[in-house]
């Protein structure tokens, strides 16, 4: 059978099952809607939260940054776990004892403040609609190869599926939903991954196969084989980095407490019917994303060098159907620098900017036409880095139901991401701003008909989004995590630690880490892009880094602001030595 027969089949049988479990799981509450009843197993729930946090930007685009920034790629994988270990011991089992229904809850009654709760939305929207650009533009991508559409069409198609789900199964739906996406992604994820482990060392497990011995008899290891490799083609050597130390640190500080801050990974703590519940679910977590995580190395070290040995030095012409698909998607880009008819692959960039091709116009080696202005580099090769999962199995020449599978576990992923990430916008504007501030004798019916339209809402916005994304789609999501790390992750650590801690202090701290970091984001990201390099940024720092800073803002001006101002009342000290006696709590409760 055809490999895109296959395709449609695996992608068509997944979807029918996600859109199963939807209308099986058809809410008719709030509590329903907003934590799935509160009743949810802790293996089931650890299986959902893995599923809600490994985005496409885990499943797609972290490999690919990892192949082609090597060593600098590491950030994301320390930043992005011990973060989750932040959240797990620090935060979860806290806010679960304390009950409510979102983040904004939690911060609205513990600042016993509407002012605090409105703060927490905005930046809680903020997050939630970067995020969510990254995960519908991975969805775009994954339907304009697999399903032959262009990348907007698949944007769409990732909304309408998205929105079934979303709407009509609320938080409820979403759960189980991202259960058997959990099990389609990481399947998807390793089956390949073994397989190319295979070809390349011999060895089956991957993580393993990355400090075996290669299988073409040279006695190197995969890792000594590309640093010798990437130092002849004028790379730096895979195992070095390019970036600072100071850099380093502070995108994976920004990285770990942004990841404790995300407000679609805390509220799925709130879904499990104990305290101990939270922290069990937390624990099996970390177990499945640990098997992706321990993953992706291998799989980024494999893709560089199959993409080298497939492409470096080998006529147009000759080049594998696969490079010629992602070229027809605008994904790969060739400029034949030299005229000699060969694919040079170099360091630098081939020429200015993304590729922008005339149409369809071809060359006289039958090339998409790049229009862009070349560099004075050697290289003459534009690769889009998030292609390099999806692409990784017809590189690798695998059958055709391994390329099947990973299109339905590369859906699987961006959608159970965005599919969280628009309850908890929905949650926020229909439960903190309807319910909670403007509209509280409202009845339960009128909030989820509330709750169902910000979801539809949100939706639309998040496409635009996907269609017209500001990066690379672990780029933008490493902004979120930064808006996360400066604005919310200090207010909910300050909530639960620090008693004395007073509204005015946490408001005037979310207000300032917010604006700071995305000021310093939008100007380097878009209003001065040309100015985004080392020597222009404040103390060396990036702008996926700047969050941590904008976190240490915001404690500065919160314990600042806090000294000046009135004290917090002793009713509320006694709630939070509630919260932090570590048993007790039993279903979320009403509001």
């Amino acid at each position: 059978m055809e490999t895109q027969t296959l395709t449609y089949i695996f992608v068509g049988l997944s979807f029918a099952l996600y859109i199963g479990i939807a209308v099986w799981s058809r809410v008719g509450s709030t509590k329903e809607f907003y934590v799935a009843g509160g009743g949810v197993h802790p293996v089931l729930n650890g299986m959902a939260t893995a599923a809600d946090w490994m985005s496409a930007a885990s499943f797609i685009s972290m490999a690919g940054l990892i192949a082609f920034m090597g060593y600098d790629g590491s950030v994301y994988l320390m930043g992005w776990t011990g973060g989750y270990v932040i959240l797990a011991l620090l935060l979860a089992p806290y806010l679960r004892k304390f009950g409510k229904f979102t983040v904004p809850d939690f911060i609205g009654d513990r600042y016993y403040s509407r002012a605090a709760r409105l703060v927490a939305v905005v930046c809680l929207i903020f997050i939630s609609f970067t995020y969510v650009a990254g995960q519908m533009r991975g969805t775009g991508i994954v339907f304009s190869r697999f399903l032959e559409v262009d990348i907007d069409m698949g944007v769409m198609i990732g909304m309408a599926i998205v929105f079934m789900y979303a709407v009509l199964g609320g938080m409820k739906g979403i759960t189980y939903t991202q259960v058997a996406q959990y099990c389609v992604l990481i399947f998807a994820y390793t089956v390949p991954a073994i397989f190319i482990s295979i070809l390349i060392t011999d060895n089956p497990v991957p993580s393993l196969g990355l400090g075996s011995e290669l299988s073409d008899g040279s006695g190197m290891s995969v890792l000594q084989k590309l640093d010798t490799v990437l130092v002849d083609l004028g790379f730096n050597a895979y195992t070095d980095g390019s970036k600072s130390t100071i850099d380093i640190f502070m995108i994976t500080a920004a990285l770990m407490v942004g990841t404790a801050g995300l407000p679609h990974v805390i509220v799925r703590f709130f879904t499990v019917p104990k305290v101990s519940d939270a922290r069990r679910s937390a624990g099996w977590a970390l177990v499945f994303i640990a098997i992706l995580y321990m993953t992706a190395p291998a799989l980024g070290a494999f893709a560089r060098i199959n993409f080298i040995n497939e492409v470096n030095e080998t006529a147009y012409e000759a080049t594998p159907q696969w490079f010629k698909n992602w070229e027809n998607l605008g994904l790969i880009g060739w400029k034949d620098k030299n005229g000699d008819g060969k694919v040079q692959y170099r360091a630098g960039a081939p020429f200015e900017g993304k590729p922008k091709f005339e149409g369809d116009t071809r060359g006289v080696n039958g090339e998409r036409l790049v229009s862009n202005m070349p560099t004075k580099s050697q290289n003459e090769v534009f690769v889009d880095r998030d292609i390099m999962v999806l692409a990784n199995p017809e590189i690798a020449k695998l059958p055709g139901w391994v390329m099947a599978l990973v299109a339905a576990g590369s859906l699987a992923a961006a959608l159970s991401t965005a599919a969280g990430l628009l309850l908890v916008i929905s949650a926020a504007v229909s439960h903190d701003l309807m319910k909670k501030t403007f509209k509280p004798d409202i009845s339960d019916k009128q909030e989820l008909i509330y709750a169902r339209i910000a979801a539809a809402v949100a939706i639309l916005v998040a496409g635009y989004l996907g269609v017209n994304p500001p990066d690379y789609v672990a780029a933008v999501v490493a902004f979120a995590f930064g808006l996360a790390a400066s604005s919310l992750f200090p207010a909910i650590f300050m909530g639960i630690f620090i008693k004395s801690m007073n509204k005015e202090g946490a408001i005037a701290g979310m207000v300032s880490g917010l604006v700071f970091t995305f000021s310093y984001i939008l100007y380097f990201k878009f209003i001065s892009p040309e100015m985004n390099v080392a020597e222009n940024w404040l103390m060396g720092i990036s702008p996926e880094g700047i969050g941590a800073i904008g976190m240490v803002l915001n404690f500065v001006i919160a314990f600042l602001v806090c000294k000046v101002t009135k004290p917090v009342p002793q009713t509320v000290k006694e709630m939070v030595d509630t919260i932090r006696v570590p048993s007790g709590a039993g279903d979320a409760q009403g509001h």
